[in-house]
Parts: structure tokens; sequence; C-alpha cells
């Protein structure tokens, strides 16, 4: 069944990922950056918006006359606090409400709730992973966390995705989605993207927490560490 999308963070690695798989997928789109000139897509059920997340008037007007919400947001690790996840997401949410729209899907990250990963190893699970979640993205993580109780503490219809690493893929994999923790220190963004398109439809994971991982084609850690743990989308 098509529906009418506004994804958020659409000009992201993962969100210009979601964008093409929902254009595929035969939805009409609504795709929020605050770049537009540099949206790569282009499409006859495509429009893009030029806004920001923590603009409430913006976020309303993208929101207005859409069957459901795709938040894609992402933002990179930093010393400063970190807002953009919260705000922005109270922003979606209250949009969403005045218009009558229920069903929210939003990239949260495994980080939240670090812990160890069967495959990890030493260097991963005692050195990499307390360094990433409790000091390089300590704010990245608190503001995140605001935002899954934000939402675990609102009325909507929401799915709360949490990949572990992310990396490259050229397309979607055979992912595996479990209820919240899963473990596996890495996620395709193509896999992501294909799981958030597939959550949005399956009512099974209304209001529940969904970890998704990659278990084939992994980098390995050093390249991924070299080429993606502090870069954000």
């Amino acid at each position: 069944m098509t529906a009418r999308l506004t994804i958020f963070g659409a000009n992201g690695r993962t969100g210009r990922l979601l964008t093409a798989r929902a254009l595929e997928a035969g939805h009409r789109v609504t795709a929020v950056t605050r770049q537009p000139d540099s949206f790569p897509l282009q499409h006859d059920r495509l429009e893009v918006v030029r806004t920001d997340v923590l603009d409430p008037a913006g976020v309303d007007a993208a929101v207005a006359g859409r069957d459901a919400v795709l938040s894609a947001l992402g933002v990179p690790p930093g010393n400063g606090p970190i807002t953009t996840y919260s705000a922005g997401t109270a922003n979606i949410a209250a949009a969403m409400r005045d218009h009558g729209i229920r069903r929210l899907v939003v990239i949260s990250s495994s980080g939240v709730d670090p812990r160890p990963y069967s495959d990890g190893g030493v260097l991963f699970n005692r050195v990499l992973l307390p360094l990433v979640t409790r000091v390089l993205g300590r704010t990245l993580y608190e503001d995140m966390r605001r935002m899954e109780t934000l939402l675990r503490d609102g009325d909507l219809d929401w799915t709360i995705v949490r990949p572990s690493g992310l990396y490259h893929l050229p397309s979607a994999t055979d992912y595996t989605v479990v209820e919240g923790h899963a473990d596996g220190r890495f996620t395709a963004r193509a896999d992501l993207a294909a799981s958030m398109l597939d959550l949005l439809g399956d009512e099974r994971w209304v209001r529940r927490i969904a970890g998704v991982i990659t278990t084939v084609d992994n980098p390995p850690l050093l390249q991924w560490i070299r080429r993606e743990a502090m870069a954000g989308g």
C-alpha cells in the first residue's frame, strides 16, 4: 500500500537511501533538508522542502497532509550540547498531533544502551565502545535518550530503530531485526533504510524498539574506525 511520507534528514547518507527506496516502493515523498540545492534525487512523486527540524512552523508545513513520518536525522558527535534529536522530534511529534498523523519511525542508535557484543573482542568491548558512548559521543547519546523518552511518554504510534555501527554496502541484505538489543556491531545504511520502510508497515512494531544489524560483509574494525566511526547520518 502506498502512502504520503515525510522524511526528515533526507539529505544524509541514510536519508538519501531511505528516500530512494520509498520512491521505488511507490510512495509519494516529501524530503526535508536544510540544503535542497545539494539533494541529488529527482522524481515526479518527490517534493524537496527546505526547512530545519528545529523550526516548528517549517516542520508543521512539511508534515501537514501526510500519512506517516520517518526521521533519518543524523548528527556527528561533538563536545558541545546536542539537541537536534530531542528538540527536532518534539517538533515533529507536535506537528503530527496537530494534523492527526500517528505513525512515526525514527533512527536512534545501539549506543543509547551500550552492551558488550559476542563478536566484539577486548578492543571493541572494553576500549572502543566505552570511548565512543561515554566520551566522544556522550552528548549525542544523551540526546537520543531524551528523544526516546519523549516518544515513550507520548501517544504516537512510534517505532524506534537502533542500528549499530553504520557503514556502506551497495544494496540491502537479508538483515536481522530483533526487539531491543541486537548482538552485532555493524549495520549497513542500505539495510537501515530498508528496515525503516518494512517496520513502517508492520503493526507488530508499533511502540517497540527494533535493533537492526547486518550479518554479512561487515567491515574490518580498523577500516570502520577510519571511515565511519565519527561520522553522522
